[in-house]
């Protein structure tokens, strides 16, 4: 059975395919951004990182918080998303920062974003790097929010 997601060895801020694209990605809720993929995506747009430390410094007026997503363009047909999926940064006593259920609620909301632009959805395996979560948790949540629903996904592997 085809998963509908695909699997590349590579690098999500180059992402392959024609058309619109948006490159998706998992935050934490603390405006901390420095570390993982997200240094990859500053090195080549310094506008994802800009809006999110404002949307995050403006969060009492807006809707920052865990299972959001901000769109921001960075090319004629790119967009990053930003989706905010980690409570805090470190690994403690109340267990790894990855919370599950807020990548379901902001892959939702992408879900409807992607179609709208009618674009493919490009990531590295979101929520399992610093955040510490388990790609067998998150691949069926990308799989019934996105694939199930015709969005074509692409998950990249760094070599």
């Amino acid at each position: 059975m085809g998963t509908g997601i695909e699997y590349v060895r590579g690098d999500a801020t180059t992402p392959l395919r024609k058309g619109p694209k948006v490159i998706a990605h998992v935050c934490n809720d603390l405006g901390g951004w420095g570390k993982g993929f997200v240094l990859a995506v500053s090195r080549r747009w310094p506008e994802p990182e800009r809006r999110y430390r404002r949307w995050h410094r403006e969060r009492a007026a807006n809707d920052f918080g865990l299972g959001a997503v901000q769109m921001v363009q960075v090319d004629r047909l790119v967009w990053v998303a930003n989706m905010v999926g980690q409570r805090g940064m470190r690994t403690g006593s109340k267990g790894v920062p990855v919370r599950y259920e807020a990548i379901d609620a902001a892959l939702e909301k992408l879900a409807g974003e992607a179609a709208a632009l009618g674009a493919s959805v490009h990531m590295p395996r979101i929520g399992c790097g610093l955040a510490g979560g388990r790609w067998e948790r998150i691949e069926p949540l990308v799989q019934a929010r996105l694939a199930d629903r015709g969005v074509a996904v692409t998950v990249y592997d760094h070599d």
